[in-house]
């Protein structure tokens, strides 16, 4: 029986269509980008592959004006490789001259799935070693919890007055639109992430400059509500929000990646050992059951686990991966030399990273203590 579709900020079920996805919910596909970002492969294979009003960036980026990427974290499971595609954006970003504002979410963990908030700052701590590890530069951030948005009382207060003047913009049936099932916690959780969304532009913040929120398009729903609250704002005005929208990491079964479920997914902490063990027993094969099968149908890349970690994040070289797409779908390559091959590119790639994760935690730990 065929799982029943449902993609909301809270669960990702059954087999995705992008571009149903694309029409249901008014995205637009990315098309033409400035080479810059060309050189990124997450929009050059279209990983990233769909957009609202990104314009306003590409203009901002092109005039060296000032801009917000604003992003967020759920502190609800162990950092894994599916994370590095976001922290990538970051430090993709910040390179392009933007300040970038990071949202714990404790309060919508806390709301959502019944966690702690004391846990949420433990786990949130390893997400932030994690961007740290991969480039991200900690004090060019605003990275804050929910529960607890500044030391400076004029922020702090500036930002949750944020949320209750949202509150008076939105309806119960506008929620229920936008999200189906909801409860007053989740409904809390949404107004405070559109002001996580908005409140970079306010006085006390950056003021009106343009923001971009790179997300999964689960999370289109906390996008909507905010951009249809932020209209009918006028005091404090606002620039409308722009997102950008990427595929979902594939969990190792085949499924969404999830950082709850250990199962599914490679840790950039995980030993060469475990990676060789996941990749060996639980990735997903777009191969046929047997070798000489496959030697005459050939496999489907766009299903294979491995394949798709090389494109997402591990092989850098077009012309390589697109070699093995070929050679795969042939027939030539087959599923156990696919898998030997990524174990090997995902080994290497963690070596480098638990080095480099080593050599940052002390400044990272450095920042947490004054974060906190």
């Amino acid at each position: 029986m065929k799982k029943q579709v449902k993609v909301t900020p809270w669960e990702v079920s059954g087999d995705i269509n992008y571009e149903k996805l694309i029409k249901e919910f008014g995205v637009s596909q990315i098309k033409e980008l400035p080479e810059v970002f060309n050189k990124n492969i997450l929009f050059r294979r279209k990983i990233i592959f769909a957009h609202r009003d990104i314009q306003r960036i590409l203009e901002a980026i092109k005039n060296k004006k000032p801009f917000v990427m604003m992003t967020g974290l759920m502190p609800t499971g162990k950092f894994h490789i599916g994370h590095m595609m976001l922290a990538q954006q970051m430090v993709f970003y910040q390179k392009l001259g933007a300040k970038l504002y990071i949202a714990v979410a404790d309060i919508e963990a806390y709301n959502a799935r019944g966690q702690s908030l004391e846990e949420s700052k433990k786990i949130a701590e390893d997400y932030i070693l994690g961007y740290a590890t991969l480039g991200l530069d900690l004090k060019k951030a605003d990275i804050y919890f929910q529960s607890s948005r500044s030391k400076n009382s004029e922020k702090a207060n500036a930002y949750y007055r944020l949320q209750n003047l949202l509150a008076r913009h939105a309806t119960f049936n506008e929620f229920r639109a936008v999200y189906g099932e909801i409860t007053p916690g989740k409904m809390l959780s949404a107004l405070l992430q559109a002001s996580d969304m908005l409140h970079p532009q306010l006085p006390e913040f950056e003021k009106n400059l343009p923001v971009i929120v790179p997300v999964g398009i689960d999370q289109d729903a906390h996008l909507r509500l905010a951009r249809d609250i932020s209209r009918r704002i006028k005091s404090p005005s606002f620039i409308q929000l722009s997102s950008t929208y990427h595929l979902f990491a594939p969990g190792l079964n085949g499924g969404k990646m999830s950082a709850s479920d250990p199962n599914s997914y490679i840790a950039p902490t995980d030993s060469s050992k475990e990676v060789e063990k996941k990749i060996n027993k639980y990735a997903f094969s777009g191969g046929q059951s047997t070798i000489e099968e496959h030697r005459k149908k050939g496999g489907n890349p766009d299903i294979d686990v491995s394949f798709q970690y090389l494109k997402m994040i591990f092989e850098e070289d077009d012309k390589k991966l697109n070699q093995m797409e070929d050679d795969y779908k042939s027939g030539k390559l087959l599923t156990g030399d696919l898998k030997k091959y990524a174990i090997q590119k995902i080994n290497l790639f963690l070596k480098e990273y638990q080095k480099k994760r080593e050599s940052v935690k002390k400044d990272v730990d450095k920042f947490l203590k004054d974060l906190s």
